[in-house]
């Protein structure tokens, strides 16, 4: 069952780049979903298609359709607040908010109107233990985010965005500044994740893409060029761009 469904979607930046040249992919839910190629490919373009952020890029063009649910996304009268609460990011370089790891968690809630203690204290310990960070930081909740090592900041804000409990969470390169100690303990969390989210992931390097898809989209140049399961797209691949990526002979 498909929880987005990309529909000819072309997307062209003010400056006349052309992203995505008609690029249809179904994302599965409950299931990680990679995309992956070379750099300029449109992967991260899409991935902020998915929760309307390229809105506040300077894009000239959008054409095609997103369904999210089977609702268009992409039409003007959608409410982006409630789709970015529904459909969460986590970026490449964490930024974390100065305030307390406490503070960081809760802050969208509050802003939300919620003020109940018992469920924002709910709220933090459950979205701490889904990005796997619970037992590192529950006796220094009140301590400045800022204190956390790189990759507890990025765990951070992965459970930031799992405090709003979303229905997809995006992620954009999330490990690429992260040792392998760090970058093994978010790829475990999205493996737990996915059993009750729907994950899309643009991961930094190929090795990585094999490790965690459980479905695998190659882009180049703005096209879609091949898709499928991840087992199959790694080890027999049916486009020869793909497999010369995959095998590292690209160039």
């Amino acid at each position: 069952m498909y929880k987005i469904q990309v529909e000819n979607l072309s997307l062209q930046y003010s400056d006349g780049t052309e992203s995505l040249r008609n690029v249809s992919l179904g994302i599965p839910q409950n299931a990680i979903t990679v995309l992956f190629g070379p750099a300029g490919g449109g992967k991260s373009s899409l991935l902020r298609c998915l929760n309307r952020l390229n809105d506040l890029a300077e894009v000239h063009t959008v054409a095609g359709r997103i369904l999210l649910d089977g609702e268009n996304i992409l039409d003007p009268k959608v409410d982006t607040i409630s789709l970015r609460r529904r459909v969460g990011m986590v970026f490449a370089r964490p930024v974390v908010l100065p305030l307390s790891i406490r503070g960081n968690l809760t802050y969208g809630l509050e802003v939300m109107g919620e003020k109940r203690r018992s469920r924002l204290d709910d709220a933090v310990e459950r979205s701490l233990k889904q990005a796997a960070l619970w037992d590192e930081v529950k006796d220094r909740l009140n301590d400045p985010a800022i204190a956390l090592s790189g990759g507890q900041q990025q765990r951070l804000c992965l459970a930031r965005s799992l405090a709003l409990e979303p229905e997809v969470i995006l992620l954009d390169e999330p490990t690429s500044g992260l040792d392998p100690i760090s970058t093994g303990k978010v790829e475990a969390s999205l493996q737990e994740l996915k059993k009750s989210y729907t994950v899309v992931l643009v991961p930094h390097s190929v090795q990585q893409a094999a490790r965690t898809a459980d479905y695998a989209a190659f882009f180049l140049q703005g096209e879609l060029i091949e898709h499928g399961e991840g087992k199959g797209i790694f080890t027999a691949p049916q486009n020869k761009r793909t497999e010369d990526y995959v095998t590292g002979r690209f160039g």
